[in-house]
């Protein structure tokens, strides 16, 4: 079975109950992905007041959460392309899961970014493998569409993080604790993980044909009992054969044929991850330091939090409906003006639309970018290119918690937010002017052109 054969036959599937197990597993993981990314946002108010430490040790502890995610995603794309899909997928589940667990048992600064850094080895390699999962096993004119609605669920882990901080880190000093045994509960996702089936892309790549045509023809079955009137999501497939036998170092993505998109996204990936922690992880903070009180800061916070999944579910139909790059490169500009209005308001009413605002589009952006990015690579380096690149932002942000309280210290408050605007419309100024159209088009397709017409079809 070629590989033009079997992309062309996933990508005419309707959406199966095969698709349906994983949208659910996925949703499911993503839903304690997010809601352990937050933890320590929402947790270090509480911390602060039951160590009495300073911002710069605040800054400290997120630093090494996000050292620890550029080693887990790095490692997890080159896991995900050695051993699967979705075996990746329960190794990094446990892994975030069982150390979000440690973090409630830390005892001082240095223990907490420890198992911090540990946490974030398992956080962004979850997500790494189920933004390539996505790609390769959804239908081509759909991918988008799920990938919003699976982050749809999942973001509602952000907000229900926020109103259980609010609930329990007021209540006592151990109150920060409990947020990360709720962070921790990521393993019952495990359940629903086990169900999923492998990626039958990666299993031809791998030379297993006849586990992969096993998979396709279970799907195509399921699908020839769906209901009638559902609609066929079927696209053209570029008919151009890849060598899925071969194991691909990881100067792959420096070769001619890949070398552009790789530092496009490189530079999209460090700059929207510093403009995207600027704020989220931020907020809860920079409002105490402004002058509201811990309760008052944790009610904001958890007030815009709920606008987390709004954004997803508003992308999941625009994302399909509007060319990815230009959705992106806009997206990008929103954010950047409704965070300086953030930024300028200094009124409850203010701080919280501008701060509705920032978080729709933030995360409507999340979908973008989680679903622009695996399909511009090709499928041999897919999740290992994912991975350097997302990897790579989460390392420059090592430095982005310095940044953001050097800022703050010496130029005050609204600083901070310029820096996080100019972050964004870098993201935006990148990708209008350098990206690549990829909204409906086969993965195999766009790999073929990519080579050939870097600038085509933009």
């Amino acid at each position: 079975m070629s590989s033009s054969s079997l992309s062309e036959r996933m990508d005419r599937l309707p959406i199966t109950p095969a698709h349906r197990t994983a949208i659910l597993a996925l949703a499911f993981a993503y839903f304690f992905e997010f809601a352990d990314l937050n933890t320590f946002a929402f947790a270090a108010p509480g911390v602060m007041k039951a160590w009495h430490i300073a911002v710069g040790s605040v800054a400290f502890i997120t630093s090494a959460s996000f050292g620890g995610m550029f080693l887990g995603a790095v490692s997890a794309g080159w896991v995900a392309d050695a051993i699967g899909r979705k075996r990746a997928l329960v190794l990094t589940v446990l892994c975030y899961a069982l150390f979000s667990l440690l973090n409630a048992a830390s005892w001082n600064v240095t223990s907490l970014a420890a198992f911090r850094f540990l946490t974030g080895v398992g956080l962004s390699g979850m997500t790494v493998t189920a933004n390539t999962y996505v790609s390769e096993f959804f239908p081509a004119n759909v991918r988008g569409k799920y990938m919003g609605r699976i982050m749809t669920v999942g973001l509602v882990g952000i907000p229900a993080t926020a109103w259980f901080a609010r609930s329990f880190v007021p209540l006592a000093p151990w109150g920060w604790r409990a947020v990360f045994v709720w962070g921790s509960l990521g393993l019952v996702a495990l359940v629903f993980v086990a169900r999923m089936k492998e990626s039958p892309r990666w299993l031809l790549r791998r030379g297993r044909e006849a586990q992969a045509l096993a998979i396709v023809e279970e799907l195509e079955a399921q699908a020839a009992m769906r209901k009638a009137g559902e609609p066929d999501t079927g696209v053209h497939v570029h008919r151009e054969p890849i060598d899925y036998g071969r194991r691909v170092p990881l100067a792959r993505l420096f070769e001619a044929g890949e070398r552009r998109r790789t530092f496009i996204l490189l530079l999209v990936w460090v700059f929207q991850t510093l403009g995207f922690y600027g704020f989220v992880a931020w907020v809860p903070t920079l409002l105490v330091k402004h002058g509201f009180s811990v309760v008052h800061s944790l009610t904001f916070a958890s007030v815009i939090a709920v606008c987390n999944p709004l954004g997803a579910i508003a992308a999941s139909y625009l994302v399909e409906r509007f060319e990815r790059r230009w959705f992106i490169t806009i997206d990008g500009i929103l954010i950047a003006a409704f965070g300086l209005g953030f930024g300028l308001s200094f009124q409850p009413v203010g701080i919280l639309v501008f701060g509705a605002l920032v978080m729709l589009s933030i995360q409507a952006m999340a979908v973008g970018l989680y679903t622009y990015t695996p399909e511009m690579f090709p499928t041999d380096v897919r999740s290992t290119g994912l991975g350097l690149t997302y990897g790579v932002g989460r390392l420059a942000n090592v430095l982005g918690p310095f940044v953001v309280s050097g800022l703050f210290e010496a130029y005050g408050y609204g600083s901070v937010f310029v820096y996080i605007a100019a972050c964004w419309l870098v993201v935006s100024a990148v990708v209008g002017l350098f990206g690549t159209s990829t909204t409906g088009r086969s993965l195999e397709s766009l790999h073929a052109a990519g080579a050939s017409a870097q600038g085509a079809g933009r």
